[in-house]
């Protein structure tokens, strides 16, 4: 492990040693050294914040955008990563603009909206499940039923056709990771995912269905409406945001639930407990991926320490959910938590506008599988589980189960 001190700059992301553990390096940045230098894979520097109260703090100010001319670049090659993609910068970052964007989306992401579209969700998973079991164990988890249902989701929200799905996967890939690929194949990524948005929504002008694009183009003619530029970033970023981030929870979540089988058959025993330990698992994520970026427009006060305009922040929500200060015996996983006020949405005017929908996903998921496999378990220990590597969102490559 890499101590903590004044004159060791930790690179970032932090390494764990097993894919659903946290780096130990967190708990000593939360006690010794809460606000730290870290380099990023750009090689420039921003500032990692890890307790709770601090990282609520910094989401909690309108005034910090997540990215800015001269904010620290994510990634090692010029694009900059998703945090500072053409997609990103097209819509706005703060004030007014940013308000009116989430008002006009919003409206679409609204639990009610949400719950409504749970029996869809439900039966979707169990076809999935029929299609795994007929092919028998072991099986990828995550190929089977975390991939494909976020995936169907999103597409049938924006009334995008789903057999598009394998495209929209290398797209956003390409857009997430910060490592992988070179600069001419994300450039490359970008143009096509710009030019395939830019026709649908040309398409959805044209021919309005029951979908959020359509919505939002007949409310884009209204006064404070949104631009084209932006429908088509609002509909990258749903589709980037609504299917790579759920589909690698799924993983995740039913992973940390096996790890300890104990969970599980709690879990059976008692399906009740599916909404909080859904809340748990997000809270309990030791592999969330990159964290939120906030960009300093003024300085800041953040734990004692004066942090000048133009300071990159990196907030590690993760690591916050780990702050003993903020819950009670916050290394266990306890599926009855509540009340649970974990970061992991973020909170303040950026928190994640798609969460009821991430929530309904994987409350469906798991009350299904709860009820379909009951002898669920993994197929491989669980420290011989495999991390996504170089995404700026976190996840596992495969989870292999049998029943």
């Amino acid at each position: 492990m890499a101590h903590v001190d004044d004159d060791h700059v930790l690179e970032y992301p932090i390494p764990s040693p097993a894919a659903l553990e946290p780096p130990p390096e967190w708990a000593e940045l939360r006690t010794g050294c809460p606000v730290a230098t870290v380099t990023l894979p750009s090689g420039d520097t921003a500032t990692l914040l890890t307790r709770y109260d601090d990282v609520k703090q910094v989401l909690s100010d309108p005034r910090f955008a997540r990215t800015a001319p001269g904010a620290a670049r994510i990634s090692s090659d010029e694009s900059g990563g998703v945090f500072n993609s053409d997609m990103a910068n097209a819509l706005p970052q703060t004030g007014e603009g940013h308000q009116r964007w989430r008002r006009a989306v919003g409206r679409w992401f609204t639990a009610k909206r949400m719950a409504a579209l749970r029996p869809q969700i439900e039966a979707l998973a169990d076809e999935l499940i029929d299609t795994m079991a007929a092919a028998g164990a072991p099986a990828d988890l995550k190929a089977h039923l975390g991939f494909p249902l976020p995936v169907w989701v999103i597409c049938d929200l924006l009334g995008v056709p789903d057999s598009d799905r394998d495209r929209f996967a290398h797209w956003s890939d390409t857009l997430l990771n910060l490592t992988r690929y070179d600069l001419a194949e994300i450039r490359r990524s970008q143009t096509e995912f710009g030019a395939y948005m830019t026709e649908h929504v040309a398409a959805k002008r044209a021919a309005p269905g029951e979908d959020l694009l359509s919505a939002l183009i007949a409310g884009s003619e209204e006064e404070g409406g949104l631009t084209d530029g932006e429908l088509v970033a609002t509909g990258q970023a749903l589709l980037v945001a609504g299917h790579e981030t759920t589909a690698n929870m799924i993983g995740k979540m039913v992973g940390m639930l096996l790890a300890d089988r104990s969970r599980w058959e709690r879990l059976v025993a008692d399906p009740s407990l599916v909404r909080t330990a859904v809340e748990e698992v997000l809270r309990f994520d030791a592999n969330p991926g990159f964290g939120m970026p906030r960009f300093l427009t003024e300085g800041a006060r953040v734990a004692d320490t004066d942090l000048p305009p133009g300071t990159t922040v990196v907030c590690s929500m993760a690591a916050a959910n780990r702050d003993a200060t903020a819950f009670d015996g916050a290394e266990d996983m306890d599926l009855a938590r509540s009340p649970n006020p974990h970061l992991t949405f973020g909170v303040g005017p950026h928190s994640c506008l798609g969460q009821a929908l991430a929530r309904t996903e994987l409350q469906a998921v798991l009350d299904v599988l709860v009820r379909r496999l009951p002898t669920l378990e993994l197929a491989v220990p669980a420290a011989e589980l495999r991390r996504v590597e170089g995404l700026a969102v976190g996840g596992l490559r495969e989870l292999p189960v049998r029943w």
